[in-house]
């Protein structure tokens, strides 16, 4: 690149001083000071996204040569289960489906009834009362309600 020397950046300081006049160096300086970071950082940015850009190739490339061998190992493993089912019918004589009449794979949705969040368990009511712990459920203002000292009646 270009080679400067301390006599020659003395050289180029000196001359700007004649050229420029010492009121205005100052505020170059700054000027130039600031225009060479936003350079510097522009030419960061441009690189990192230079190195973001290939790294995202490299992942593209990876990606599908994952999803190729997670493709042959299912189309594998597709081939074995069609196999052993064959060749487990062949044994049976019927069909998965026939083997069990009454069994379901999945069962029955049943919705929570209104109180599920109450039941503690097989907890006896009593030992409920008395350890306090609630079986009603209550919002905060009925609770304030309830325990706020009743105001005493003047007859």
């Amino acid at each position: 690149m270009i080679d400067l020397g301390i006599s020659k950046i003395a050289l180029i300081g000196a001359v700007a001083l004649i050229v420029i006049g010492p009121e205005k160096l100052p505020r170059l300086a700054r000027t130039v000071g600031t225009l060479l970071g936003k350079a510097q950082r522009y030419v960061n940015d441009v690189k990192q996204e230079v190195n973001r850009s290939m790294e995202l190739d490299e992942f593209k490339k990876m990606k599908e040569s994952v999803e190729d061998a997670a493709r042959d190992v299912e189309n594998s493993i597709r081939t074995g289960a069609s196999d052993f089912e064959k060749s487990w019918s062949e044994t049976t004589g019927s069909t998965s489906s026939d083997a069990l009449p009454g069994f379901e794979a999945f069962p029955e949705y049943r919705n929570p009834k209104k109180k599920w969040r109450l039941k503690r368990g097989a907890t006896p009511q009593w030992f409920k009362a008395r350890s306090g712990i609630r079986t009603k459920a209550q919002s905060g203002a009925a609770r304030v309600a309830r325990f706020r000292p009743q105001p005493s009646r003047k007859a």
